[in-house]
């Protein structure tokens, strides 16, 4: 039985499911990029059959990655969907087809139609049928911790007879409780003649807020994958956090016994990555990457910290590249010692993307007397995804009061010289500013979510903005930054709709513009 766990991450297949959390294409190869970085051992890269889009993101991120860790396609137990997930995979080194098929009782009756005899043998045509296809092969018994365990041993034999190499036991209604699941993995590795011909793995849902707990139990009981999403992103309450998992192996070796291969530096940038793109903030108490998970505010636990930091603290902040708030540059700091910062912030800037970084970073050292660790993150961050955009803002002014909010603004078209000028009224200069921006860009949205956070501290911080829009059906992000939350919010609702132009420009022309 190996000692190493396997991270399986499904951020991009099944933490995209979560409300409003879809990416684009580019977005997804950006997350992907992250995965791969970060050390993740399988990347679940979508579901091939749920569209177009989904296929072609599976396809590119196989084309990108394939050679440097496992891509993974999910696929019902289908003919079409198996197909489907061949194709998308064709051009990945290292590959693996995910197939599943529900087994509890509630499901066969009212979802699938289907008895006992049914599922047992649907799943084992299908899983031949991809390893045809694929050495690789992963089969789960959707809800499987609420399906009859003789059953459940059942389909596990014959589907690892069939060729299933993962056997993955999904909660997938986050019904279990760590006890629970830990009896389910050992009354399966106790009853399943050829299970040691596969490794079990988990897929915990975090609707009773057990998917870590659930699935580090399962590790106790001796399985060997863990299904996960950074920032536990994924359907209803979410996944086991990646993070979290990763974090309690590492940090208790001495009662698991397990290592993952994992460069935990790279937790906190991946999960602000994908906070920011999926457009969901990472709750300020979040275990390991949350803003307040190395902060101490009580005296005692300050005082035992300067003594000794084990005291208060069981990891250490850059053992997950945690970016706190401690003062590092000034206006007068040069072009080197900004680029050594960035660089030992795990950041890796070609010269044009670090270019504009530093202007930005020279703009605000001018506002603000103190510029952090958080704030050349959050100006990174912000020129994340550049290349996208269509439309530029050049300048604005907005009126606000107890009389009618008025907006202005400038906007420049990327390759082109005319800058276009419109103005508009609000209900208030945000508002106004969201119409202004509608006018000119063309493109007409509806708000979902907008929220307001601080980068750091102090009067002059500056002011996080995220996004949420709807523009032609379909859900768009954006974020920015500024000292000023007014031009931070126009920036973030032009990147928003830059980005629903520029897929409307790829379902025109049927590829990337």
């Amino acid at each position: 039985m190996s000692d190493t766990i396997t991270i399986f991450d499904t951020t991009l297949r099944d933490g995209e499911q979560s409300p409003g959390c879809s990416m684009t294409k580019p977005e997804k190869l950006d997350v992907a990029k992250a995965l791969v970085e970060l050390g993740v051992d399988v990347i679940e890269a979508g579901f091939p059959i749920a569209s177009p889009g989904d296929f072609e993101a599976v396809q590119a991120i196989s084309r990108e990655f394939g050679d440097r860790t496992t891509i993974c396609g999910l696929a019902r137990c289908r003919k079409e969907d198996i197909d489907r997930a061949r194709d998308a995979l064709v051009d990945a080194e290292n590959k693996r087809i995910h197939v599943f098929l529900a087994t509890s009782s509630i499901h066969r009756e009212f979802k699938l139609k289907m008895d006992k005899d049914e599922i047992v043998n649907t799943a084992i045509e299908m899983v031949k049928r991809a390893v045809d296809y694929c050495s690789n092969i992963e089969f789960s018994p959707e809800d499987a911790a609420r399906t009859e365990l003789d059953f459940l041993c059942e389909v596990i034999e014959k589907t690892i007879d069939a060729g299933a190499t993962t056997v993955n036991i999904p909660d997938t209604v986050g019904y279990a409780t760590p006890s629970h699941f830990r009896h389910v993995i050992s009354y399966l590795k106790e009853n399943v003649p050829n299970i040691d011909k596969a490794v079990i793995s988990t897929h915990c849902h975090n609707d009773l807020g057990l998917a870590v707990a659930n699935s580090l139990a399962a590790i106790e009981a001796g399985a060997r994958q863990v299904e996960c999403t950074i920032n536990g992103l994924g359907e209803r309450a979410g996944n086991a956090a990646l993070e979290e998992i990763v974090m309690a192996l590492k940090t208790r070796t001495d009662h698991y016994g397990c290592d993952v291969n994992i460069n935990t530096s790279k937790l906190f940038p991946t999960s602000r990555l994908v906070s920011g793109i999926a457009g969901m903030i990472v709750q300020r108490n979040k275990a390991i990457v949350g803003q307040n998970a190395f902060a101490h505010e009580a005296g005692i636990h300050q005082h035992g910290i300067l003594q000794e930091r084990t005291t208060y603290e069981i990891m250490r902040p850059n053992d997950v590249g945690y970016v706190g708030t401690n003062l590092v540059l000034g206006k007068h700091s040069g072009r080197h010692a900004f680029r050594d910062r960035v660089t030992s912030l795990g950041y890796e800037l070609d010269d044009e993307t670090f270019q504009r970084v530093f202007d930005d970073f020279i703009a605000l050292a001018d506002k603000k007397k103190e510029v952090y660790d958080a704030d050349i993150v959050a100006l990174i961050e912000n020129r994340m995804g550049d290349a996208l955009e269509k439309w530029e803002l050049i300048r604005f002014q907005a009126i606000a009061g107890t009389t009618m909010p008025t907006a202005t603004v400038k906007l420049k078209a990327k390759d082109e010289e005319e800058v276009i000028c419109d103005a508009a009224t609000g209900d208030g200069p945000v508002d106004a500013i969201f119409r202004a921006i509608e006018r000119v860009t063309g493109i007409t949205a509806r708000l979902e979510d907008y929220q307001v956070r601080s980068v750091s501290s102090g009067k002059d911080a500056q002011g996080e903005v995220l996004v949420s829009v709807t523009a032609n059906g379909q859900i768009y992000h954006g974020k920015s930054v500024s000292t000023d939350i007014v031009e931070a919010s126009a920036q973030a609702y032009l990147k928003a709709l830059n980005k629903a132009i520029a897929n409307s420009k790829t379902n025109d022309n049927g590829q990337e513009s």
